[in-house]
């Protein structure tokens, strides 16, 4: 009797298995055609969309070419991406690190790790910059020429220059609006209180425990085989984008990385390694402005609802050549990436659609 048990056990078992294994497999049909209908329509050169569960990759495709002219078709293990802002998730794992290890605090002043950035109205500090209340002003799009077709070399010290005499557009803590430059700052803080150069650090420190082989600064002035070509839409023409420098920004914007890459650091914020659990929380957990109003954001990363009411950790990538979405799911235990190679794609579009696909 026992031994009947046990092979029916193991029968229910087996064909449980592969009803899963059949939901997944049609999940994964259903997002493919999205994903290259999507493609199609807007005229996108190359994409690349990985999907892990429970830590294993469960779908990685890539669609498209990584350059139109000599027809390289986007591989998601080896295919670089820009991955834009995705790039201050990745940071804010390292201030964590700098917490966790007692070399930094991000209640304390800026002005703590960065004593020679000029003195503003009020003080700050570096939850209120990594979560966008601080008043550090973003880009201005009245000369993008200089601050976002910049081609110019720069150190991210030497990036200051373009924001840091600035005045601050509110007291800080009192709205909520997005910075790429606060980022900037912040990489300067890591850069100080770590002792180590910001790129090298990010490298030790992130990308080689979690085995992100791909992930790496974006050079302006350096030929980099896997890299993708970057493409602008010209009156519905795509076309080459222009060249620019994002090195001064790193921490904001100026890492390159595969689609695979990205969900390596997705499921450290599930399950991590690198800090603790308890410093996720603080980078997951929700700003306020001081009228009580939540920001949806914590320290790098967008934080909001599902249609299940579960928490969705996420972040959006906007550039020159670039459109990428991070989604995270702890509860469910998914991740899910996207990178592109073209500027201005309504991504959140095909987010809204792949959650809808994968998020039961």
């Amino acid at each position: 009797m026992k031994r009947i048990s046990i092979i029916l056990f193991a029968f229910l078992l087996f064909n449980s298995c592969k009803s899963t294994d059949l939901v997944t497999q049609q999940k994964i049909t259903t997002a493919r055609v999205i994903a290259q209908e999507f493609l199609e329509y807007e005229k996108i050169p190359g994409m690349s969309i990985s999907v892990s569960q429970n830590d294993k990759l469960i779908w990685s495709e890539g669609f498209g070419y990584s350059n139109i002219e000599s027809k390289k078709i986007v591989s998601p293990k080896t295919t670089q991406f820009r991955i834009a802002s995705i790039s201050k998730s990745l940071t804010a794992v390292a201030l964590a690190k700098l917490m966790e290890d007692g070399k930094l605090d991000f209640d304390e002043s800026i002005y703590t790790y960065v004593p020679d950035f000029p003195k503003k109205k009020y003080d700050f500090s570096v939850r209120q910059v990594g979560g966008h209340i601080s008043g550090i002003r973003h880009y201005d799009y009245s000369n993008n020429e200089k601050e976002l077709f910049n081609i110019k070399k720069m150190s991210i010290v030497e990036g200051l220059n373009i924001f840091k005499n600035d005045s601050l557009l509110f007291e800080p803590g009192s709205q909520y609006s997005y910075s790429t430059y606060g980022w900037n700052l912040l990489s300067v803080v890591v850069q100080n209180a770590s002792g180590v150069e910001f790129n090298a650090y990010m490298k030790e420190t992130i990308f080689n425990p979690l085995k992100m082989k791909s992930t790496t600064i974006g050079l302006v002035d350096k030929e980099m085989p896997n890299r993708t070509q970057f493409y602008i839409k010209d009156n519905d023409e795509v076309i080459i984008g222009p060249k620019v420098s994002n090195e001064f920004k790193a921490a904001g914007g100026g890492f390159i990385a595969t689609s695979e890459d990205l969900l390596k650091f997705g499921n450290e914020i599930i399950n991590p390694t690198i800090i603790s659990k308890a410093l996720v929380k603080e980078l997951v957990t929700p700003l306020y402005t001081d009228d009580g109003k939540s920001t949806e954001y914590g320290i790098g990363f967008g934080v909001i609802k599902t249609k299940n009411g579960t928490p969705r950790y996420s972040h959006s990538g906007g550039g020159i050549g670039s459109t990428t979405f991070l989604m995270i799911y702890p509860e469910e235990n998914i991740v899910i990436s996207i990178v592109t190679n073209l500027s201005q794609v309504p991504i959140r579009q095909l987010t809204a659609k792949l959650e809808d696909v994968f998020i039961d």
